[in-house]
């Protein structure tokens, strides 16, 4: 097993920026922005969406999936959309009502689904990429008085296409370090309900605010950001998930970090912050350097070869 230590931090040489690209949510516009990982060739791909905070790519079918949290108020009414990667032929596939404060979703092209974290509706999500069959995974809590604890709250997740789990962060309240990341089986265990799983495992807990997670399949890491307050808020995090190792920090002096994107190949990360920032950095956090700074505010992002 790696440790977590020992993941490569030297980038290959033998690898082009061509056709690399950062696809970024921009919360404050409602927008959709593309750029090369170098920060050059930024464009717009998509406005007026809803407060979009998660993004996938499927690079095979072109296609951009993304979540609107709605209104930004307790009420009942996020969404996903899809569009080509070009920015043509927009659709909704998860419509307003059906998930109640969607956040961040990742892609499982293999076996043909869509996951994501429902804030307010305190659940775990997916359906088919067309939209249909959405089903309900985690449901961590149920009704107003539950909605009211935000240690109910589902917020980031990903997945592990080889051993067939999902992971996922409920935050809890402001700075209160009472964040858990879990992981579950995607499949609910025969005869058990979303309610009432036996397969749930904590990996992590206390800790201030885990938002968005990354998972290097490879190596079996697990990445994410914290928006609590320092020293262990406002950062980038990873630790081993089958040796259960202590979080280690790699990144420091986020301003509300959310968005976490990897190219293992490439050894690079790229994170977003709430106050307009995107960094990269290596996998070991070294090398950090601001593709952007102060434009607005950040929320999801995702890499793609295309």
């Amino acid at each position: 097993m790696t440790d977590a230590s020992e993941i490569k931090s030297k980038r290959s040489p033998s690898r082009k920026l061509v056709g690399r690209q950062l696809f970024f949510l921009e919360v404050s516009t409602n927008r959709i922005q593309a750029m090369k990982p170098d920060g050059s060739d930024r464009k717009v791909v998509v406005t007026n969406c809803q407060l979009p905070d998660g993004i996938a790519i499927d690079v095979s079918a072109g296609h951009i999936y993304w979540t609107n949290m709605g209104s930004g108020v307790a009420v009942n009414d996020g969404s996903i959309e899809r569009v080509d990667i070009d920015g043509t032929a927009r659709k909704v596939i998860v419509p307003c009502g059906a998930t109640f404060t969607p956040k961040q979703i990742q892609l499982d092209q293999k076996g043909g689904k869509l996951y994501w974290s429902d804030r307010e509706g305190m659940r775990v999500m997916r359906c088919n990429l067309d939209g249909s069959e959405i089903e309900t995974l985690i449901e961590a809590g149920r009704g107003e008085l539950d909605r009211r604890d935000p240690t109910n709250w589902c917020i980031g997740i990903t997945i592990d296409t080889d051993r067939r789990q999902i992971y996922w962060t409920q935050k809890g309240p402001d700075n209160a370090g009472k964040g858990r990341i879990f992981r579950a089986d995607m499949d609910i265990p025969n005869g058990e309900s979303p309610a009432n799983r036996s397969d749930i495992e904590v990996l992590f807990d206390d800790l201030p605010e885990p938002i968005h997670l990354e998972f290097d399949l490879a190596n079996r890491v697990l990445y994410w950001t914290d928006r609590g307050d320092p020293p262990r808020g406002n950062t980038v995090n990873r630790a081993c998930v089958d040796l259960k190792t202590e979080p280690e920090i790699l990144i420091t002096h986020l301003m509300e970090g959310i968005g976490i994107a990897l190219d293992v190949p490439g050894n690079q990360m790229f994170i977003t912050d709430l106050a307009g920032s995107i960094y990269t950095a290596n996998l070991n956090g070294k090398s950090k350097y601001n593709l952007l700074w102060s434009q607005g505010n950040f929320t999801g992002i995702a890499y793609a070869e295309i």
